[in-house]
């Protein structure tokens, strides 16, 4: 067989490359042997893109720097730790009167968080604070004579509840046993209150019961919270305004008679199934109360063996939940939450990282200034009169 004829390469037909560079010559011949090709020379704009698929938008790896303002955590953290103050008594001519709800909005709030009122209640939550710093709840305190009164008239509410059972209902929230129990409150109140108060300030029970009745839920709603808890502080300050609890009564004030507060509560909440009011869920501190952490963080400062990490050691808070307040909380929470502390309180599991019960304070008297006194669904429900005064 012979061999195929060579071809010149005028024979050569035309032909294309599809591998085309940004140096092809404008002259319509190939760039690798000179020869013509068949298609028009390149143009020199750029290439158009569909329109279903234009070029992305150019997005930089790291976005520039912006003066945001920082969020509520930061601005928790970055204030200043408040400070006790004494709290100044009255002096006649009393001028007592029915307390009513002023805060509505923000401006109100801001209203209230720069008056000498809001600071000198905060600075009586601190001093409380401080007065049971490294103390346990049995430790022997000074106990007036008034301050022996309030503990047998919470007493006294407790038995209350034994003598009013809860009824049966379908319902998984309040029970309305508990509307009985409260109205039986409102309508011993004063007479509960003259137990102890002077004659000379008999009539500043207009003033006081309302902060009193409030203090133990809502009637209508069957509901508990911060608001309810601090309505029971402003109480207390009233008290401590009107010179009826006096500097020597803080410490006692705190280990008898907001303990015995707290223990009534917690009935309450467990017998009458009451709802918590306004709570964050598991994003929250706590679903009812805010002041045992305060308080039970004080009592734990400078403890030699007990960390904020101690509250995971179950042993620790079956053996001194009756001494610290601050663990019989973290208990309380673990027999009422199914499932692992870290998710049902993700807030305290995170707290009980912190190094050390100072700083555990600190911030808790922070977070309560921010988060229960500067908002407006809790303070909404706050009083203000003659003793507590609306500047």
């Amino acid at each position: 067989m012979e061999p195929p004829p060579l071809r010149s390469p005028q024979d050569e037909s035309p032909h294309t490359h599809s591998n085309l560079s940004t140096s092809i010559p404008i002259t319509g011949t190939c760039c690798r042997c000179g020869g013509t090709t068949t298609y028009a020379p390149p143009s020199q704009s750029p290439p158009s893109w569909p329109d279903l698929s234009s070029p992305p938008t150019y997005r930089p790896i790291r976005a520039p720097a912006l003066n945001l303002p920082p969020n509520n955590t930061q601005a928790i953290i970055l204030a200043p730790v408040p400070q006790s103050q004494q709290v100044p008594t009255i002096c006649p001519p009393f001028l007592f009167q029915i307390p009513s709800k002023k805060i509505t909005s923000p401006d109100d709030i801001r209203i209230f968080h720069d008056s000498p009122t809001s600071k000198n209640f905060l600075g009586f939550i601190v001093a409380l604070s401080e007065s049971i710093r490294g103390r346990k709840i049995s430790d022997p305190c000074y106990e007036s004579l008034t301050v022996s009164k309030i503990v047998s008239i919470i007493e006294n509410l407790t038995l209350w509840v034994d003598q009013i059972p809860p009824v049966q209902q379908s319902s998984r929230y309040g029970n309305i046993s508990y509307r009985t129990w409260h109205e039986r409150l409102t309508e011993n109140a004063e007479s509960l209150m003259l137990q102890f108060i002077p004659d000379d300030l008999k009539p500043s029970t207009v003033e006081v019961v309302p902060y009193f009745t409030e203090s133990f839920g809502n009637l209508s709603r069957i509901d508990y919270g911060t608001g309810h808890e601090t309505n029971f502080a402003a109480w207390l300050y009233c008290l401590a305004r009107m010179g009826i609890i006096k500097e020597e009564d803080y410490q006692a004030v705190v280990a008898r008679v907001f303990v015995k507060y707290l223990d009534l509560m917690r009935k309450l909440q467990l017998i009458y199934c009451l709802e918590p009011a306004g709570s964050h869920g598991v994003w929250g501190l706590d679903d009812y109360h805010f002041l045992p952490f305060i308080f039970g963080s004080s009592q734990l400062i400078d403890h030699k063996y007990m960390k904020p990490k101690s509250i995971h050691n179950d042993d620790i808070l079956e053996n001194f939940s009756s001494e610290y307040m601050y663990l019989s909380c973290i208990g309380f929470i673990k027999k009422v939450k199914k499932g692992p502390f870290a998710e049902h309180s993700p807030l305290l599991d995170d707290i009980s990282a912190v190094p050390n019960w100072k700083k555990v304070n600190g911030g808790m008297l922070k977070m309560y200034k921010a988060e229960v006194l500067e908002k407006v669904p809790i303070m909404q429900h706050f009083l203000f009169g003659w003793l507590i005064k609306w500047e």
